[in-house]
């Protein structure tokens, strides 16, 4: 099992609990989307079942690599883990597009698991990942539990955005924050988990991650050092004759450039925010103004489908205005 990195805060206080005896019944894991927090949550739950199951284990988070938990967990058939996210629109297509929520017939399923004891141990964890994607009807039914916790259960519940999620499930949860690793760190886990990649593509998978793994993980592949280039080099001189934009356009359009295109729309409004953190006066404003339309323009350009070459020549336009933020510096 791979070493964590990043968020040493986070994972001391849970360990100092879990060493103290004082677990809470419910944590809720937040901070950005692809900083770890499912990897903590999964190592975390091996862990509290291994530890509860067999007391003399050596301390910290690990399980020895032997141990039975890591097994059943590994097969997915552990009695006393469960974990919730969302399911393949189509049962027949299991790596196909996910559906929207996770439903309260999901938690449902969770109820008859809470009218009998744990199986190897006194305790049994419940994962959600996320929280957020459960339904609101859904979302009530587990207030219940967290309100009226069953024996020896412990809630991991994973969130990308706390702040949207019921206040009565908030206040039933200890917090553990989780935040953006350092581009150090990020370009750590990218080649422990791309193995093969070269140098160059680590550098750009870095640089989109935005402090976030999983997030760099998604544009692997994708070639995304040559996008980047394009990029700096509109916002290094402004594209005065539209030619780097125009040319940009017609690589991202079409349905072979569909990935790198949704990419671009993920990269763009990163891109914009990083170089908005150089900025000041006239410049800071005009450079929060493009990041504030460049995402407004990625979502958009999402819900509506709007056309793939034009929409990069306009997002590629908010990138130009780095180069006038520039020069109001």
């Amino acid at each position: 099992m791979t070493a964590l990195l990043g968020n040493a805060a986070a994972h001391a206080a849970f360990l100092a609990a879990l060493q103290g005896g004082s677990l809470h019944h419910a944590w809720l894991l937040a901070g950005p989307e692809g900083v770890g927090k499912a990897a903590f949550a999964d190592r975390i739950a091996r862990r509290m079942l291994a530890q509860a199951a067999d007391p003399t284990l050596p301390a910290g988070l690990d399980v020895p690599a032997g141990d039975r938990t890591n097994a059943l967990m590994d097969a997915g058939s552990h009695p006393d883990f469960r974990l919730l996210s969302r399911l393949p629109k189509d049962a027949d297509k299991p790596d196909g597009e996910l559906a929207r929520s996770i439903t309260i017939a999901q938690v449902r399923t969770l109820q008859p698991l809470f009218a009998t004891l744990p199986s190897m141990s006194s305790r049994r964890v419940v994962l959600i990942d996320a929280i957020d994607d459960v339904e609101r009807n859904g979302a009530n039914a587990l207030l219940k539990n967290l309100e009226e916790p069953p024996a020896g259960t412990i809630f991991l519940l994973v969130s990308h955005a706390p702040g949207k999620l019921l206040p009565t499930i908030r206040s039933r949860c200890r917090l553990l924050r989780f935040e953006r690793l350092r581009d150090d760190d990020v370009a750590t886990v990218l080649r422990t988990v791309l193995p093969e990649a070269e140098e160059g593509e680590i550098d750009a998978l870095t640089a989109a991650a935005d402090g976030a793994p999983g997030r760099g993980l998604r544009f692997a592949g994708l070639d995304l050092s040559e996008v980047d280039q394009a990029i700096a080099a509109i916002a290094g001189d402004g594209d005065p004759d539209n030619r780097r934009r125009a040319a940009l356009g017609r690589k991202l359009a079409g349905k072979i450039a569909q990935s790198r295109y949704e990419a671009f729309l993920d990269r763009v409004p990163a891109y914009i925010a990083r170089a908005a953190r150089t900025r000041s006066g006239q410049g800071l404003r005009i450079a929060l103004d493009a990041h504030a339309a460049a995402r407004d323009l990625a979502g958009a350009a999402r819900g509506l489908s709007l056309d793939p070459q034009g929409t990069v020549i306009e997002m590629a336009g908010l990138v130009a205005r780095l180069h006038d933020a520039a020069a109001m510096d």
